[in-house]
């Protein structure tokens, strides 16, 4: 089987960690009897910068053919932030109604934490974040500008079938896991769509009975997720609270660097999933060769799983575990070390 992967490197470390990843997967792909094909697309702030666009309009007819998108990075300190997202790769999710942005942090061996007593596996996080609705579906605007009378409104929309299906996802690979779901919400303050989310997640937990299900105030999920990051399993959240508190899972377990994501649509075969390190463009260090290309690793065994190649995937994660474990393997300066980012995909490439 060949499996045809579009490339977005994007921006800042993007193209750099994305390139680091491609041998591994063809390794991978040799090794477990598949083959892949790659398509580059130059998309991103040069492109914005040359042309007004981040992608182009017809970005998601020519994406749609391809299996899986691999991403890098999409942002640039010449790129106005809310563009170089809401016109870049926010646009391939809402096209793509990629609803699910599955998040997950572990605690691998080797990895540092700022957690005093927790040790590899014994924080294991699944995130579920809803990813089209909320507060980003970009509804608002702003009056008067420039002002005193100036008002901006930011409108959040929740719909019943847009949270049970994500929530629905959640509790099904609760049931896999064999433990429980965390709803993280703010109903106690916002008594519109939290108090409409918390309903449709106490509908959809009626459905199954075998997990436990526990709710939380984000700002209490804030403080457990520090206090007792081990009694969390499954997470599942709406959109601007996923976002946020995905940077604390990642934190805790290793950092940015070792943060994997999925954008996916599960109820459409012919949509491809993206996937993505949840750790941005980084402009600071582009060019310097010193980017953590873990997190767009994982981020491919991800993909792999996605594509059902999941021995590969497995041996990806194993082939990463070893590298961190090994305290002689060369880190990057985030991880604190002071090897360059090919040093490191070498690392994990000769453990496969």
């Amino acid at each position: 089987m060949t499996h045809d992967i579009a490339l977005l490197p994007g921006d800042g470390i993007g193209p750099e960690v994305v390139d680091a990843t491609v041998p591994l997967v063809r390794d991978l792909a040799e090794s477990h009897g598949f083959d892949v094909e790659f398509t580059r697309y130059h998309w991103g702030s040069d492109r914005y910068v040359e042309r007004g666009e981040m992608i182009p309009e017809d970005a998601p007819d020519r994406l749609r053919p391809h299996d899986a998108i691999l991403l890098g990075a999409m942002g640039d300190p010449r790129v106005p932030d809310h563009v170089s997202s809401t016109e870049g790769h926010l646009v391939i999710r809402k096209a793509f109604d990629h609803y699910v942005n599955l998040r997950p942090a572990r605690l691998y061996d080797g990895a540092p934490t700022p957690l005093a007593g927790y040790e590899g596996g014994e924080i294991d996080v699944l995130w579920y974040r809803e990813n089209t609705e909320g507060e980003y579906v970009d509804i608002g605007g702003r009056l008067a500008r420039g002002g005193r009378t100036e008002m901006a409104l930011q409108t959040a929309v929740f719909t019943h079938d847009g949270v049970e299906r994500i929530v629905r996802a959640a509790f099904e690979a609760a049931v896999d896991r064999g433990r429980k779901v965390t709803n993280v919400t703010k109903s106690n303050a916002l008594p519109y769509g939290p108090v409409f989310w918390d309903e449709v997640v106490e509908e959809v937990a009626a459905d199954y009975p075998e997990v436990d299900l526990e709710h939380l105030f984000v700002d209490a999920a804030n403080m457990d997720l520090a206090l007792r990051p081990e009694e969390f399993d499954v997470v599942v959240s709406s959109n601007l609270f996923g976002d946020i508190l995905t940077d604390l899972t990642a934190a805790i377990t290793g950092g940015l660097g070792l943060a994997p994501s999925a954008n996916l649509n599960p109820d459409v075969a012919d949509v491809p999933g993206m996937f993505e390190p949840v750790h941005g463009s980084a402009p600071d260090i582009a060019g310097e060769g010193i980017a953590n290309p873990l997190a767009t690793v994982l981020s491919a065994g991800l993909m792999l799983d996605d594509l059902g190649e999941n021995g590969a995937a497995v041996g990806l994660r194993m082939a990463v575990e070893a590298h961190l474990d090994d305290p002689d393997a060369p880190r990057t300066p985030d991880l604190g070390g002071d090897a360059g980012t090919g040093a490191v995909a070498q690392s994990v490439r000769d453990r496969l």
